[in-house]
């Protein structure tokens, strides 16, 4: 931001002196370093300072004024208001204001006042010359007020022709979808619906925060001037501004937040201004729609946190003394300081702001570098541990880890989105091929997997894990996902199945991994539908809860990825599988005695799944089994069709002697009745 030393002295006692350097110091060492100095006519200075983000109270030459008073221990005189006697005409008379629809979140509060018979024309000398310091040409005395007291005060204003709105009205709204509107740049602009405007009677006239229209400018025939004054939501102003590239002095405070106390105080000022420089009469009152909150923000401060924070000893009182120079209302409570944060300070939220502030006032410099650092060891945190374990486990498996960008084209990320539920789009031009965050990891992995297809490899693994998005009752919700992809080895259902497994077992692995092998055996698969992302689909399932989707990635989705080879993917809730991390350690001593195994192979329906055999076998609850456990699976002759044999082997063991066979017989007799009766089982030879 550019301000002249000549202005900004306007507001010190005593002044700054004309020495650049000096000021340059000063000004760094408050947090607001020089990037340019100008030496003007005159004996002024032009300086281009730096001022982040968070502190819009700063874009202005009161707000450097203050911190050049805080940091030489001078005093801060702000610009008097004294409003002229206004005249017979009420200001709701002349005008009227209306917040219409949903436009009281994006404008908090809008004030209007209202100065009749002006008389537009060039501005003093010294107007010009001030603004002319900080590199503003001159328009017109009454727009040339608005510039001066947005650089003077960091309030934006704009000056409408009362005589050019129609209906005598302003009224704050959002756009109409594809509503055109003319900016006084001369650019022309089509809105969107979610753009605030001003407009009057009948047509937006203003772009709120960011522009004016040419269709309501001041110009010399302007006899009538409304003079607005209000809060907008910077998110809102900031949105607006990128789409239609369009900015301003203005666009760029509002989206760094004003002081919501000093919208009325800068009206007053511009409205004495424009009645002292053009004439007329200000007409009574002020029109104010909207409010503000008028309670101010109080934070404790800790003064012995502050100490240890910064590491040097500051005493309580002298904390204190440096946030009250800057503003900070302080009152001592033993070793605590209850502040009232000042309504220009929006960046003051918390009590580690206020130590910042403290550090400032006392100065970086003065806090002594310590020649050595203090380390306390602590245990990694369990997440991150459990996220280093599963990746290991899948890599241990032959899969490589991708790393992918979130962004993706709609109609490749819109079929894995639940028909009930909405996409999440970025608005403005920075990702216009890819306007949509991806649902779901697997079009990443796809595209993934388009690029190795491209470079000949085969035989890919692929994982990731990240964050998807989607829109639920209006809402985004995020949600962190594991993702896997896999090529078949061999073409065709044999080989279809063996990914499949092969897939199954790595989640296996994964699980048990993280939560040991009782959380594996809570873990199954239970057929499910995905149409358009799946040709077959199960749902996984631990511990009967839902924890992803396991599947042959359907022919219609290869061809979208355009991908000539088949492949098997599944998609899980990355926090429910770090929750089993660490799992519950279980210790026994080696059996003394062997054990006795069954080995069985029984034709099922091939809808059938390994946890509908485990679950009856569970059930039936043999005397003294040990584990049941899965062994293979078989479909061909002469099974038949629609049907499989899946084989199982059941152990049994006595804990204190030796079983015999004819002990264990009954045992396995009543499971394959079991699963004859509920499955329809048949035992093969």
């Amino acid at each position: 931001m550019k301000i002249s030393l000549d202005w900004l002295n306007r507001y010190l006692d005593p002044p700054l002196p004309a020495d650049p350097d000096a000021v340059d110091d000063l000004l760094t060492g408050q947090g607001f370093p020089v990037e340019e100095t100008v030496e003007l006519d005159g004996g002024d200075f032009m300086f281009d300072v730096e001022v982040t983000s968070n502190r819009g109270d700063c874009l202005s030459h009161v707000g450097l004024a203050r911190e050049a008073a805080a940091g030489t221990g001078g005093t801060l005189e702000p610009p008097a208001v004294d409003l002229p006697e206004a005249g017979d005409t009420d200001v709701h008379a002349a005008a009227s204001v209306e917040l219409r629809g949903g436009a009281l979140p994006g404008c908090p509060l809008y004030t209007a006042r209202v100065v009749t018979g002006v008389t537009v024309g060039p501005s003093p000398d010294w107007l010009v010359a001030r603004l002319e310091a900080i590199g503003l040409r001159s328009v017109n005395n009454v727009v040339d007020v608005t510039n001066y007291v947005l650089h003077e005060l960091g309030q934006p204003l704009h000056a409408f022709d009362l005589g050019r709105l129609a209906g005598r009205k302003i009224v704050v709204r959002h756009a109409a979808a594809g509503e055109a509107f003319a900016a006084i740049d001369g650019t022309k602009h089509e809105l969107r619906a979610d753009m605030l405007v001003i407009a009057d009677g009948e047509r937006p006239q203003a772009v709120a925060g960011v522009m004016g229209g040419a269709a309501s400018e001041v110009s010399d025939a302007t006899t009538e001037v409304l003079l607005e004054s209000a809060v907008f939501d910077p998110l809102s102003v900031r949105t607006t501004s990128r789409a239609l590239k369009l900015a301003s002095d203005s666009s760029f405070r509002f989206e760094r937040g004003v002081d919501p106390a000093g919208v009325e105080r800068a009206s007053a000022r511009a409205a004495a201004m424009i009645v002292e420089l053009a004439g007329g009469t200000l007409a009574d009152g002020v029109i104010r729609v909207g409010s503000i909150p008028e309670e101010p923000t109080r934070l404790t401060l800790r003064a012995e946190r502050c100490r240890q924070l910064l590491g040097v000893e500051i005493a309580t009182a002298t904390q204190a003394d440096l946030l009250g120079r800057l503003g900070f209302g302080c009152e001592t409570g033993g070793d605590q300081l209850i502040v009232t944060v000042p309504s220009h300070r929006l960046d003051i939220t918390r009590e580690v702001d206020l130590i910042e502030e403290v550090a400032r006032m006392h100065g970086l410099d003065a806090i002594p570098v310590s020649p050595k650092l203090s380390l306390t060891a602590r245990p990694p945190q369990a997440a991150v541990t459990a996220r280093r374990r599963l990746a290991a486990a899948l890599v241990g498996r032959g899969y490589h880890e991708a790393v992918t960008f979130s962004f993706i084209r709609p109609e490749l990320g819109e079929p894995f989105l639940p028909p009930e539920v909405e996409p999440l789009r970025l608005g403005g031009d920075h990702k216009k091929d890819e306007p949509m965050l991806r649902p779901s990891l697997l079009p990443s992995l796809l595209r993934c997997r388009k690029v190795n297809q491209d470079a000949g490899n085969t035989g890919v693994r692929l994982f990731e894990t990240a964050s998807t998005w989607r829109v639920v009752d209006g809402a985004a919700v995020e949600r962190v996902r594991l993702a896997l992809l896999a090529d078949p080895e061999q073409a065709g259902t044999k080989g279809h199945d063996a990914a499949i497994r092969s897939l199954r077992g790595a989640i296996d692995e994964a699980v048990e991994t993280l939560g040991g092998a009782a959380a594996r055996e809570r873990l199954a698969v239970k057929p499910c539908e995905r149409p358009g992302v799946f040709a077959a689909a199960g749902e996984l399932l631990l511990g009967g809860r839902h924890l992803g989707v396991i599947g042959l990635v359907a022919p219609a989705t290869l061809k979208r990825f355009e991908l000539k080879s088949d492949a098997v993917a599944a998609e899980l809730d990355l926090p429910t599988l770090l929750a089993l991390y660490p799992a519950e350690p279980a210790v026994a001593p080696p059996p003394r005695f062997p054990a006795i195994e069954r080995d069985l192979s029984v034709v099922v329906e091939d809808a059938t799944t390994w946890s509908d055999v485990a679950a009856v076998v569970a059930e039936v609850s043999p005397d003294r089994l040990e584990a049941a456990e899965y062994l293979g699976l078989y479909r061909g002759q002469p099974i038949p069709a629609g049907r499989k044999s899946v084989s199982l082997r059941l152990r049994f063991r006595d804990a204190g002697r030796t079983l015999r066979h004819d002990e264990v017989d009954p045992q396995v007799d009543a499971v394959v009745k079991e699963l004859q009766e509920r499955l329809g089982a048949e035992l093969r030879a």
